[in-house]
């Protein structure tokens, strides 16, 4: 292996920092685009109930756009962790306008889902179309997926800490170097600014009590991690269970979400359950004040796992906050801890479960609600992490480590 010039070295670190600062643009003006866009057909949706009979109609649009132009991009974010093991060819960039249109489309008619899936596959198929203009290699690609998940999650959520540590802790580390860290961290506060710049408001949340540091409190928080690691585990099986049933069932693609909008149209409209519609970012801010009904974030995982089932589009992340803050909030009826410190931990630790990215949670709840609560939310995430199964929302994702240990062995125990 032939050394490089200082010259050299000058012009690849001028490369890559041009990239990020290009990757960091594009994704955050394209999610800047897409949650102004988001909150526009979920108010067109709030102020029009209506609409959520069509649903159906709005479900076979997306089934017929994937069907006839989506085949190799329908796996979503698992093609990106595909691609990012095992380099095949470029992710086409048809995927961003693909998804970002299914998702619009599944929140304007009323379906369940989230966001994050949306920024995260417009960001890696940004990124990867770096390839081919600066001719990059398999190893150089693997780091354009990194830098692509990193600037989408960052911009979404605002949480540019976050977003590049779930970049690398959602590839479990895997082939990380040095180079890709710091690459991670430039792209996602690259991505955060753009969102800025363009003015574009994330929503804020916050635990304005955090109990004192005492084993009774530890050990509630203990049983918090968890029960939302059970959440994770349920919302990531109800997910799997109704897409394999739709699959095996309806052999014609495009049918599914439209059978499924039906279902769900009726299931809705018909019981007055329209606070699980679209993101539910009404109900998440609200149980940090006010008690929820035990079974909300049950149906929250039921209509969030149908709806993706079915093949409508968006991500999982959302609803994620939602179970786990509207689990927390109900759990203040028989845990004397404050609500807004419950629904916080459960926020970020069914997140934690559900992803298998403890450290990325527990700097995002960090970010969202402060530095106090910060050893609170690590043990949450932690716990909620180990006890929430080996399989989670994406089923590419590579399972390692400690957690990979502990399921082998239990598994052969039994």
């Amino acid at each position: 292996m032939t050394s490089q010039t200082p010259k050299q070295i000058l012009l690849t670190i001028f490369k890559w920092i041009l990239i990020c600062v290009l990757i960091g643009i594009l994704s955050g003006s394209a999610s800047a685009f897409f949650l102004v866009s988001l909150e526009f057909v979920t108010q067109f949706r709030i102020h029009h109930d209506w609409i959520i009979w069509l649903l159906p109609f709005g479900g076979l649009l997306v089934g017929l756009s994937y069907y006839f132009w989506g085949e190799s991009v329908v796996k979503g974010n698992n093609l990106l962790l595909e691609e990012y093991e095992n380099p095949q060819k470029v992710i086409p960039l048809k995927m961003a306008p693909l998804v970002l249109l299914g998702t619009l489309l599944t929140h304007l008619f009323g379906g369940s889902a989230g966001r994050e899936g949306t920024a995260v596959q417009m960001g890696g198929a940004i990124a990867d179309q770096f390839t081919k203009i600066f001719k990059l290699d398999n190893s150089e690609r693997k780091i354009l997926i990194i830098l692509g998940i990193s600037a989408g999650f960052a911009s979404v959520f605002g949480t540019p800490l976050a977003g590049a540590i779930f970049a690398l802790e959602v590839l479990y580390f895997s082939k990380i170097n040095l180079k890709s860290i710091i690459l991670s961290f430039l792209v996602a506060y690259a991505a955060y600014f753009t969102v800025e710049f363009w003015h574009v408001k994330h929503t804020h949340y916050s635990i304005p009590v955090v109990p004192e540091l005492s084993i009774p409190t530890i050990g509630y928080v203990i049983i918090i991690g968890i029960l939302s690691g059970f959440s994770a585990l349920l919302f990531a099986r109800s997910t799997h269970f109704w897409g394999s049933l739709f699959s095996k069932n309806i052999k014609y693609p495009p049918l599914r979400p439209f059978i499924g909008g039906i279902i769900l149209a009726i299931a809705i409209a018909g019981f007055g359950l329209t606070k699980f519609s679209g993101l539910g970012v009404p109900v998440i801010v609200d149980s940090f004040s006010n008690a929820n009904p035990w079974y909300d974030f049950l149906l929250k995982i039921l209509f969030t796992g149908f709806t993706l089932g079915a093949g409508f589009k968006g991500g999982e992340v959302t609803p994620l906050f939602f179970v786990g803050a509207t689990l927390g909030s109900a759990l203040s009826l028989i845990i004397p801890l404050p609500i807004a410190f419950l629904a916080g931990l459960g926020f970020v630790a069914v997140f934690s479960g559900a992803t298998h990215t403890p450290i990325a949670c527990t700097i995002m709840g960090m970010e969202l609600f402060g530095i106090q609560p910060g050893i609170f939310i690590a043990i949450a995430c932690i716990i909620a992490y180990f006890s929430s199964g080996s399989m989670g929302i994406y089923k590419s994702q590579i399972v390692k480590g400690a957690k990979f240990r502990l399921y082998q062995r239990l598994n052969s125990n039994f």
